[in-house]
């Protein structure tokens, strides 16, 4: 029998409890890293949890019925996430999107999401408070989520063709369901609603076209995610990306699009609309085309964990400070210290020498920090 390593496991409890500089940091709202990136954007996994094995992100042979999932007394309570929420905001940060594994198997997620949608940005602003969800709970859940104060919702989606969306959930889940949870959230008010279609080669790439002509004339934004090489359980391979300009141009073939200019600063996805106004798609390139030249986001494990890069191998206990006696003031100058001295750019190396960069032995699995 081949043995098997579940790197997931050790990177959970590594240990490194950030650095309070001895004369504190203030909070200004200019934070910026060593390549003059700000904070505007938290990702906060709220449970290491899922329902589906998606072979890109949890696939089974790791993530089996032995797997070992946090005990709920090391995940962040709903008061703790809180708390180091009105800190990142201190910071400059504008948008916080609630992530998991599968977000809506958090209990009480509702609860979290009305204290969330009480905080306002430096600005006086409502805070851009949004979730990525595989959708298999919407239908029961939407309405309950825009009542706590929910502003949006990013629906993961790889297939419309029912075999090949089971293949890649690995749970036997099927489509329907999904499109009947977009169809709710949409009614309720969740939106503008995007769709994030992995593709991957071998395996989906021949729905881009039917995917792409579904949710054209719809309110619906539809977004294709380069197959990424996050964490180290998915088998990543080069010749599996079907990079974003193939998937532009396939989709163009048979309904012509053109660019169009992003929303804001540090936008993950490169835009296009149909020229004749069916509505926009957008691409996320982030093995061709990387964009860490402007990345604004910072991710909090589900157990407090501050990891500055999506490819990061390790993370900074948060979770250490909040247990610990440590005031607001403290953990504020330990993340602006931390922030100061980030300079990730992961992908951008890897697009510049994608075969020659050496990659991590092990890097945080998506499913434990969220996309």
């Amino acid at each position: 029998m081949t043995e098997r390593i579940i790197p997931v496991a050790d990177l959970r409890y590594l240990q490194a409890v950030p650095h309070i500089p001895e004369t504190l940091i203030p909070a200004t709202g200019l934070l910026s890293d060593r390549l003059g990136r700000p904070l505007r954007d938290l990702r906060i996994s709220v449970t290491d949890r899922c329902n589906f094995r998606c072979v890109y992100c949890m696939p089974k042979e790791v993530f089996d019925k032995d797997h070992q999932f946090l005990p709920h007394s090391l995940l962040l309570s709903f008061e703790e996430i809180t708390r180091i929420a009105k800190i990142f905001i201190a910071h400059g940060v504008e948008k916080i999107r609630l992530t998991g594994g599968e977000p809506l198997l958090r209990k009480n997620i509702e609860k979290l999401i009305e204290m969330l949608a009480e905080l306002k940005t430096l600005d006086g602003k409502p805070l851009d408070l949004t979730m990525t969800t595989n959708g298999s709970l919407l239908v029961k859940k939407a309405q309950s989520l825009k009542d706590a104060g929910l502003k949006r919702v990013t629906v993961s989606l790889d297939s419309l063709d029912d075999a090949t969306f089971k293949k890649m959930n690995d749970v036997d889940f099927p489509v329907a369901d999904v499109l009947n949870g977009i169809e709710v959230a949409h009614k309720v008010g969740l939106g503008p609603i995007k769709v994030n279609m992995v593709v991957k080669g071998g395996m989906n790439d021949q729905e881009i076209v039917p995917m792409a002509r579904h949710f054209r004339n719809s309110p619906v934004i539809l977004r294709f995610i380069e197959y990424m090489d996050v964490g180290a359980s998915n088998g990543w391979k080069m010749d599996e990306v079907i990079p974003s300009a193939e998937v532009v141009r396939r989709i163009s073939e048979q309904m012509p699009l053109e660019e169009v200019d992003p929303n804001y600063t540090g936008e993950t996805a490169e835009r296009w609309r149909y020229k004749d106004g069916g509505g926009e798609i957008g691409v996320i390139s982030s093995v061709t085309q990387a964009f860490c030249s402007d990345c604004n986001r910072a991710r909090l494990s589900t157990e407090g964990k501050l990891f500055t890069c999506l490819f990061a191998t390790g993370g900074h206990d948060l979770r250490a400070l909040l247990r610990g006696s440590h005031s607001d003031e403290q953990i504020i100058a330990a993340i602006a210290h931390l922030w100061a001295q980030r300079d990730d750019r992961y992908s951008e190396l890897r697009t510049i020498n994608t075969e020659g960069l050496a990659r991590p032995a092990r890097k945080v699995e998506m499913s434990y920090i969220g996309g």
